[in-house]
């Protein structure tokens, strides 16, 4: 559950499990017969955000914005080239091996692709059990009395623990992956985008197990997904990247019922609507994504901004506060208008976005 700490103005306070500030990571270019460092693609540069104790953290965008670059980033399965990630006070970019693999009980990941994650020549309970056979010092039947307890938890039986990953479906290996994840019993998991090669039907199931868990067990997630209707169904708090830069962070009813940056309001807008009746504009972005081996001068968005002016393209703009930790990164806000109908008034209104509370 979430930790509720009063401060000396009476007011309750959230504890913050996760801080992660300016992190990056650039992946160099080689190239020539010495294969010397040519350029950099910047995949996650200078993003921002915290997590609380408790809460499901949503992170959205585009695919190829660097979503799984930052969960992997920040759980240290990649190098980071800059930035501090804090995890319940400590630095996760100061620890040394001995260090980090104790805090590694604490901070597991579910990955995308439940086969590929698994070792096809290994029993699913082995799975599951080899990080309590790595950390902890029980013995097998309690190793094995643990694994029946996790496979219990996410709808599977005792027995199948002796089969191998070809002999189950894509849920069954998610709920495999997501059993893995919580036989340490960790404080928070990275969920890369555990349910979208999935069946809707799977989805919701899979969906409901990883909330029922999160109450029993007082779970915090960084839950990483592209499905803008999954993430306001799970998350509490929303994070939307585009190529490498955070570009707002809100509570889920603020970014759902008022956006502030125009990114977000073209993927409002690409929201299916299960109603026939309801009329309301499309925001078509036109031309590509840029390139991270050459991102744009100033904000990386204005290349298909509908509303950018000449700032736009001359200056980063700031990814701060806007009121009830509303966050976001666009030069509109700082000319005093904030709110989707304001920001593409004469354009499209929160109303034709559907999103408007």
């Amino acid at each position: 559950m979430t930790e509720e700490i009063k401060t000396s103005d009476g007011k309750k306070k959230r504890r913050v499990l996760l801080d992660v500030k300016n992190l990056k990571k650039y992946f160099p270019v080689r190239a020539g017969l010495l294969q010397r460092v040519q350029a950099h693609v910047k995949a996650v540069d200078d993003v921002t955000f915290f997590i609380y104790e408790g809460e499901s953290f949503g992170l959205v965008g585009e695919s190829g914005c660097g979503k799984t670059t930052v969960g992997r980033t920040l759980l240290r399965l990649l190098p980071a080239t800059d930035g501090t990630v804090m995890f319940d006070g400590k630095n996760l970019f100061d620890l040394n091996a001995s260090e980090l693999k104790k805090l590694r009980r604490d901070i597991q990941i579910i990955f995308q692709d439940p086969y590929s994650s698994l070792d096809p020549r290994m029993p699913v309970g082995e799975s599951i059990a080899e990080g309590l056979r790595v950390h902890t010092s029980k013995n097998s039947q309690e190793r094995y009395d643990i694994v029946v307890e996790m496979l219990a938890r996410v709808g599977m039986r005792a027995e199948h623990a002796r089969r191998y990953p070809h002999e189950f479906s894509g849920g069954q290996r998610q709920r495999i992956g997501i059993a893995r994840a919580l036989a340490l019993r960790p404080k928070f998991i990275v969920c890369d985008e555990p349910v979208s090669a999935l069946d809707v039907s799977i989805q919701a199931q899979v969906l409901n197990i990883l909330k029922e868990l999160q109450r029993d067990f007082g779970l915090t997630y960084l839950f990483i997904a592209h499905n803008l209707s999954v993430v306001e169904h799970f998350s509490d708090r929303v994070g939307v990247m585009y190529l490498g830069k955070m570009v707002e962070m809100a509570t889920r009813r603020d970014l759902f019922g008022d956006p502030l940056h125009p990114y977000t309001q073209a993927l409002m807008s690409a929201i299916p609507v299960p109603d026939p009746t309801l009329q309301r504009k499309r925001i078509i972005l036109e031309g590509d994504v840029p390139s991270p081996l050459n991102p744009p001068k100033g904000c990386r968005f204005h290349t298909r901004c509908p509303l950018v002016f000449d700032r736009c393209s001359q200056e980063e703009p700031p990814f701060k506060d806007y009121g009830n930790e509303h966050y976001a990164a666009c030069w509109l806000l700082e000319t005093g208008e904030q709110g989707a109908s304001k920001l593409i008034q004469g354009k499209v209104s929160a109303a034709d976005l559907g999103v408007a509370g």
